[in-house]
């Protein structure tokens, strides 16, 4: 037990959080309603333990001062994609708890664009995917963890990216679940890993955070055994 509690003093863990916003022109964007609250709340608890937090955020309005938390701003996927692969190769840890937006605008207007006819299209193109991007120069050593909203078929798709990424573990969320998701500070999660899945009850994002930290313990201290 001790083994577990020290765990993380002293690794370098890399986290995401927040939204990413997709410019269509200087003053328009796509994106989404996550606040980041869940990533800042595991960097807290990780920091707190010892670890090294290297905390990649988009837009948000969430600050965290501690001396064991290098903070990087983004706004795009692009720019979170960068921050995070440069990190990537000398941190133990991946947390990617972010809500990456799926897609951006193809172009995007140098200048506003000017409500002229009735109707607007906007082409998309596929984001980058970080975790799977990544995933895929991950060695052995380290332990990776991704997030998942869903609304329909929801631990399918989670065993889906918990392979297709990569992943050691990922923490699931239904929009379903009166007080999960996005702008609550409560999250009701599944943790699902590759043979087991573990339900939580609706608790304080802190609470949660403290939740899916002891969970990797667990899990990461299994496979360094083998």
């Amino acid at each position: 037990m001790s083994f577990l509690r020290t765990l993380f003093s002293g690794k370098k863990v890399l986290i995401t959080a927040g939204p990413t916003y997709e410019p269509l022109d200087p003053v328009r964007f796509i994106g989404n309603h996550s606040t980041g609250k869940m990533g800042f709340a595991l960097a807290r608890k990780l920091a707190e333990e010892g670890a090294e937090v290297y905390l990649v955020a988009g837009p948000t309005a969430l600050t965290l001062k501690h001396p064991l938390v290098h903070l990087t701003h983004v706004m795009t996927a692009d720019e979170m994609y960068a921050a995070c692969a440069q990190k990537a190769p000398e941190t133990d840890l991946w947390i990617f708890a972010a809500a990456v937006a799926d897609y951006k605008p193809k172009d995007t207007a140098t200048s506003k664009i000017k409500k002229t006819d009735a109707s607007f299209t906007i082409e998309l193109v596929k984001n980058v995917d970080i975790a799977a991007n990544l995933g895929k120069e991950k060695r052995t050593d380290q332990f990776a963890v991704g997030f998942a909203l869903e609304t329909d078929q929801e631990l399918e798709n989670a065993r889906g990216k918990l392979h297709k990424k990569n992943l050691d573990m990922v923490v699931l969320n239904s929009l379903r679940d009166p007080g999960a998701g996005f702008k609550h500070d409560t999250n009701k999660i599944t943790i699902v890993k590759a043979n087991t899945v573990e339900g939580y009850n609706l608790k304080a994002k802190d609470e949660v955070a403290q939740d899916i930290l002891e969970s990797i313990k667990v899990e990461w201290a299994c496979l360094q055994k083998k």
